[in-house]
């Protein structure tokens, strides 16, 4: 992982302006940043490019922001922050669900921006930093395995797929057996920041990772939404499984 004053940033949005003046902040702040307004030729760059996070516009001329990160998400592992009409609640899940790792709403607030792509960036060189030392942070509840070293998780064998973001909020909570994480707590663990009361971005994440691992999404055991608190992982249920 690159150090902030080399971390290079691709920007695909066709509002010129808008994309200017968030070059200009962003590179005012020590990023590297680079503008695509086409989103045909963004699938393109982001693959051949690689940079080390995307900022994507939901609404392109040709193929969207949505059909890009489809395109995008089997070639690419980076970090990837959406940007969606504040009051379109369903582009905020859409764009989560095809594997976007947060999302800002327009009109873009440039410290809110700032905020989200600094934290996306410590997620992802966290997630690159070696392991202090072997089995140390490998847990299993019955047949579920997870393993933070190696970012990756089991269910009776078979590999769990999940992204970077769903992986960080699993391991989250099998770390924390038994105890109601609240949303605020939550958002604070996992992205460094203060939760506005709206963002859905966790209960969207909550409602994919249950069935990969095994819970009945309409009456789930194992991730339990203790209602009004925040989510609870159930780790006796995890062990009746086996």
């Amino acid at each position: 992982m690159a150090e902030q004053d080399s971390w290079q940033i691709l920007i695909v949005e066709d509002d010129r302006r808008l994309a200017e003046l968030t070059r200009e902040y962003l590179e005012a702040n020590g990023f590297g940043v680079v503008i695509e307004a086409d989103g045909a030729r963004a699938v393109g760059r982001i693959v051949a490019e690689q940079p080390d996070l995307v900022v994507l516009d939901l609404m392109l001329p040709g193929l969207d922001g949505l059909a890009v990160c489809r395109e995008v998400r089997g070639r690419y592992d980076g970090p990837i922050l959406m940007l969606t009409a504040r009051a379109d609640d369903m582009d905020q899940v859409l764009g989560l669900e095809m594997g976007a790792d947060d999302y800002v709403c327009k009109p873009v607030r440039p410290r809110l921006l700032l905020a989200r792509v600094r934290a996306l960036l410590r997620r992802r060189e966290s997630s690159e930093a070696p392991p202090a030392a072997p089995d140390s942070k490998r847990l299993q509840y019955g047949p579920l395995r997870i393993d933070s070293a190696l970012r990756e998780a089991w269910l009776r064998d078979r590999s769990i797929e999940l992204t970077s973001a769903e992986f960080d909020l699993l391991w989250l909570l099998v770390s924390n057996p038994g105890r109601t994480l609240s949303r605020e707590e939550i958002f604070g663990q996992l992205r460094g920041i203060e939760y506005d009361g709206q963002d859905r971005s966790i209960d969207v994440r909550i409602s994919r990772i249950r069935p990969k691992i095994g819970d009945d999404p309409e009456h789930p055991r194992l991730i339990k939404t203790i209602r009004g608190k925040g989510y609870l992982f159930v780790a006796e249920a995890a062990q009746a499984m086996a």
